[in-house]
This record gives structure tokens, C-alpha cells and sequence, in this order.
């Protein structure tokens, strides 16, 4: 297939998946050996992290106006609270240290795992059953219903959450932002919303990292084929991300996590069984 058909279409499928709570990474790796694009492709592997930042770039967009209140704000905090690191974009960055700084030392470990097609298999379907779990239980209980309301203790646990995400791909770090929320206290959307931002960092500094890693790990730049194909599968997730955010919020406060857990489930199981033949 055409390279930029292939940027395309894993485009489309990053946006869709991204900021669900699916696993973009599984649902990415399997799209590419579906393309007949091998796992262990350097080039595709850096290209399935990077065109996350159009996704992100998505979140910028959509979020403007909550975010620049947000920084307009700090470092003053919401009624009730006095301590800089209260306001959110405080917790949101202790969030984003508490994950970056162990799946840094396992950046080798996260690298193999990405390769073991069978692992994000078991985990979307792992995964799926423990959301479905978590969204049952915890929903009811739900304390903190906006970032504002968060505390210190929910983006640290939150963080700590993201970590088993980055470790085994197929977990969803949207899955485990939101899970980690709710486990924490807070109602659907509120998790949700704290998922989006915390996405900021965490998904810029992964993508940058990998950018720059793969460049200094050749010995030819690429090429200018390869930066337009990139640009077009950046582009792309872009555009649909930015649908798939909007639709998303509203989604949440009006449903659960249910039928998302039982997608997982079934896809999961799907890709087990698919893995299976092509290995036999």
C-alpha cells in the first residue's frame, strides 16, 4: 500500500483511539501488521508515538479557553484552597513527574513490550474487565466532580496509575488516567477532563523523546519522503481527534465506561485469536 494511504489510515485510527479508553498504541500495532508493516520497524514504531502530538495538539484546541483560565489563574488557587501546588495545572504537572520519571529508567522494557503483539492483546482484554469493574464500584462513590476540587493525593495515585499504561501497552493511558480517578474519588467527568490534560505533558515529552531518539540513533537523517508521510498521519489525527474529544465529553456525562470495556474485551479477544493463526 501507498505510504501516504498508510499515514492516512493510521491517522484515523490514533484519533479515534487516543483519548478513548481503548489503547491507540494496541489499536495502532495491530493496524500496521494488518498493513503488513512488521513490529519491529524503527521507523513506523517512532511514527506510531509522534503523530499522538496531533492528537494532543487536538486537546490544545478544544480546551483553549480552560486552559488559558488555567494559566491566567496560577498560581493562585480555587476558593477554599492557598498552597500553589492546590491549583491544577500544579497537580497536573506532579501527576506528569510521577510518571515520567520511572518509565524513563524502563524506557527499554516499554520498547520490547511494544513489539509483543500478544501482550497489548491480553491487556486491552485484562484491561477492559477491570474498567467495567472500577466504573461499577467506584461511580457511586464519586467525591471531586472537578479538577479544581482535586487534591494533591488523587494526581500523585493517578500518576502512579499511568505508569502500568506505559509499561504495557494495550493498557490505555486514558483507561488508566480515568480508572486511577475514579478509584481516587472522582466522578466520571472530572477524571475524564483531568485525562485530557494530563495527556499535555505526558504524550509531548514521550513523542519528543522518541522523535529524538530515533534521529540520533541513525546515521542518515530522514528522509523528506519520510517527514511528509509523518506529516500527513499527524494531520489526520488531528482532525479526528479533535471530533472524537467533543463527542466523548458529552458521551460520559450522559453514559458510563461500560460499553468501551466490553469493546476492549471483545477486540481484545479477537486479536488473541487472530495472533494465533498467524503464528500456528
Amino acid at each position: 500500500m501507498n505510504d501516504y494511504w498508510s499515514s492516512a489510515i493510521q491517522g484515523i485510527v490514533e484519533g479515534l483511539t487516543e483519548f478513548l479508553p481503548v489503547s491507540s498504541t494496541a489499536h495502532i500495532r495491530f493496524t500496521q501488521l494488518a498493513l503488513g508493516i512488521s513490529p519491529a520497524d524503527s521507523y513506523w514504531k517512532m511514527f506510531s508515538i509522534v503523530i499522538q502530538l496531533g492528537a494532543i495538539l487536538a486537546v490544545l484546541v478544544y480546551f483553549r479557553s480552560r486552559l488559558v483560565g488555567f494559566v491566567r489563574s496560577f498560581p493562585q488557587c480555587p476558593a477554599g484552597r492557598s498552597l500553589w501546588w492546590q491549583h491544577p495545572l500544579s497537580l497536573v504537572v506532579i501527576s506528569f513527574v510521577v510518571t515520567a520519571l520511572p518509565c524513563f529508567l524502563m524506557d527499554k522494557l516499554i520498547g520490547e513490550n511494544m513489539e509483543n503483539m500478544q501482550l497489548m492483546a491480553a491487556a486491552l482484554v485484562i484491561g477492559g474487565i477491570i474498567m467495567w469493574g472500577i466504573d461499577k464500584i467506584y461511580s457511586p462513590r464519586a467525591q471531586t466532580y472537578s479538577m479544581e476540587g482535586m487534591s494533591l493525593k488523587q494526581a500523585i495515585a493517578i500518576g502512579l496509575f499511568q505508569i502500568l499504561a506505559a509499561t504495557f501497552p494495550g493498557v490505555s493511558r486514558s483507561m488508566s488516567t480515568i480508572a486511577g480517578g475514579q478509584v481516587m474519588g472522582l466522578s466520571r467527568s472530572a477524571a475524564l477532563e483531568f485525562s485530557f490534560f494530563l495527556s499535555i505533558p505526558v504524550m509531548m515529552a514521550a513523542t519528543s523523546y522518541k522523535l529524538l531518539q530515533y534521529v540520533l540513533e541513525r546515521s542518515e537523517a530522514p528522509t523528506f519522503h519520510q517527514w511528509t508521510v509523518l506529516a500527513v498521519g499527524f494531520l489526520t489525527s488531528f482532525g479526528v481527534a479533535w471530533v472524537v474529544i467533543a463527542w466523548f465529553m458529552l458521551w460520559v456525562k450522559k453514559r458510563g465506561f461500560g460499553p468501551f470495556a466490553i469493546y476492549r474485551i471483545v477486540a481484545g479477544g479477537v486479536a488473541l485469536a487472530w495472533l494465533s493463526t498467524l503464528s500456528g
